[in-house]
């Protein structure tokens, strides 16, 4: 509310030191959305939950799948609790365009972001993330899912990688739409 946007995308985070209750972690998240929730509204924000590739669910996101942060946000408020639509992190999951489908039409899509998945994975996966047409990901198709779905709102190009952030950052953005005008429209 402070910086004057409307949304916050929440990760959260993993499992607890020496858990192995991934059920558990995830009712705990339920838990935080349950205070968070009507405070963010009373402010004006909205909370999106970011499903995050299996691969970070022990130590940085419990929620993996579309479909799972859906049945959290569902437990409130569309106008309150939505999904943040990571193309990086759900482009493998087979059952995430009806994940799409479900979100538009509960309102609940409150942010898109496109990022490539490359191979071989870097050290520092989180951080691997591809420019946009170096990947295995049809960026076309997604934002296809998310329109039809019925978002209109704006589309977020996430480039963590430290390759992108050594070269010069106006050679990247240029880089950067003329990419997304050639694999995403």
């Amino acid at each position: 509310a402070a910086l004057g946007t409307d949304t916050l995308v929440l990760v959260s985070g993993g499992l607890l030191a020496g858990s192995r209750d991934l059920a558990g972690a995830r009712e705990r998240v339920a838990d935080a959305l349950a205070e968070l929730a009507p405070y963010a509204g009373s402010h004006g924000v909205r909370l999106a939950i970011e499903p995050l590739h299996p691969m970070f669910a022990a130590d940085r996101c419990v929620v993996s799948t579309l479909a799972q942060a859906l049945d959290l946000a569902e437990r409130f408020p569309a106008h309150q609790v939505g999904v943040a639509v990571d193309t990086y992190h759900i482009w493998w999951d087979d059952r995430a365009p009806a994940g799409i489908a479900r979100a538009g039409a509960g309102g609940r899509i409150h942010t898109f972001q496109l990022a490539d998945w490359t191979t071989p994975l870097p050290a520092g996966v989180l951080n691997g993330r591809g420019q946009i047409g170096d990947g295995a990901i049809d960026m076309r198709a997604w934002r296809g899912h998310v329109e039809a779905a019925g978002y209109t709102g704006p589309i977020e190009v996430e480039l963590f990688n430290e390759e992108l952030w050594a070269r010069d950052g106006r050679e990247v953005v240029k880089e950067t739409a003329a990419r997304y005008l050639e694999h995403a429209v």
